[in-house]
């Protein structure tokens, strides 16, 4: 009996790729005719004609499926829930951007035939605009610095990952899971298959300041608590600083009690500085509390609203 692979694919206003895709992983997976394979889409209630293509798609390859979500519930929640709803010996997660090249699965589908449980694409180089690229490189450097647990460096969840591994994901009960913290924390024996990131070519790009700051946050606020840490000790630091300054300006003052006048300069320069510090460090542990308001509250992942091919 064929071995079957699962091929998931996350999508929010993708008309101009779907088909592309389609054709590029159909075209890949013909290399590989000793494999089963379906292709999930989990569509996060586009507003363009994603869904309708994704029909005509479907209509032509009885391999293809799709999950209608009721809303847009975001891009952390989405694509985890369509993970969990593969069943195949073997899930592939990738974005339907075509930045995830489909050429890829035929390595990682060799290093898991190797025996490996898990087996992830790293984008040690991009083709994406330099700038974002190194941000994000930054990114990945300071969340694998501090955190508690091994973090995979250049890792967007590209990657291919055994039933084995994906049991016990679908048993962790995670509102608003960081799936790429998971993966290194989990624990299971991986390969990394390094890989180019193209450029993006067709459509637009949903990610902006707001989702990019959600998941960095989301990384940190899983997997590490140095911000709170060092909460405590600037604040430690700059309570004994502050006493240290306070009392060479008591002694300068006592010595040259006419001439030395403090003014309001450093007064006010102080209370700005002591404000900021304050208010930056307030919005750490209020995103803390947020993780532990979204953990509390129990939601789903995500609503269905149709399941397209689902037998």
């Amino acid at each position: 009996m064929k071995k079957k692979i699962s091929i998931i694919t996350a999508c929010y206003n993708e008309e101009e790729n779907v088909a592309i895709l389609c054709e590029r992983i159909r075209a890949v997976m013909q290399t590989l005719p000793q494999y089963d394979y379906e292709h999930i889409f989990i569509d996060n209630a586009s507003k363009d004609r994603t869904v309708e293509l994704i029909r005509q798609e479907i209509a032509a390859d009885s391999h293809i499926r799709c999950i209608v979500n009721a809303r847009n519930f975001g891009h952390i929640r989405s694509p985890f829930h369509g993970m969990c709803q593969c069943y195949g010996d073997a899930v592939i997660a990738m974005a339907s951007d075509l930045q995830d090249p489909p050429e890829t699965i035929p390595e990682l589908v060799a290093r898991w035939e190797e025996g490996y449980k898990v087996v992830i694409g790293v984008k040690n180089q991009s083709k994406e605009n330099p700038l974002m690229f190194g941000l994000r490189k930054l990114f990945y450097n300071l969340l694998a610095k501090a955190s508690e647990t091994e973090q995979v460096k250049n890792f967007t969840g590209f990657g291919l990952y055994d039933r084995q591994f994906m049991d016990v994901l679908r048993g962790i009960d995670d509102p608003y899971p960081y799936f790429r913290g998971l993966v290194a924390e989990l624990g299971f024996e991986r390969a990394e298959v390094p890989f180019v990131q193209p450029k993006r070519e067709r459509g637009r790009t949903h990610n902006n300041f707001y989702t990019l700051y959600d998941m960095a946050m989301l990384g940190f606020v899983n997997h590490s608590k140095l911000p709170l840490r060092l909460a405590s000790f600037l604040g430690f630091g700059t309570a004994i600083v502050s006493l240290l300054v306070a009392i060479v300006y008591f002694i300068y003052k006592l010595v040259y009690w006419e001439n030395f006048s403090v003014g309001q300069a450093p007064l006010v320069i102080g209370l700005f500085f002591f404000s900021a510090v304050q208010l930056f460090f307030i919005g750490i542990i209020g995103e803390y509390v947020g993780a532990i308001h979204t953990q509390v509250r129990k939601r789903p992942l995500v609503i269905e609203k149709e399941r397209i091919n689902f037998d």
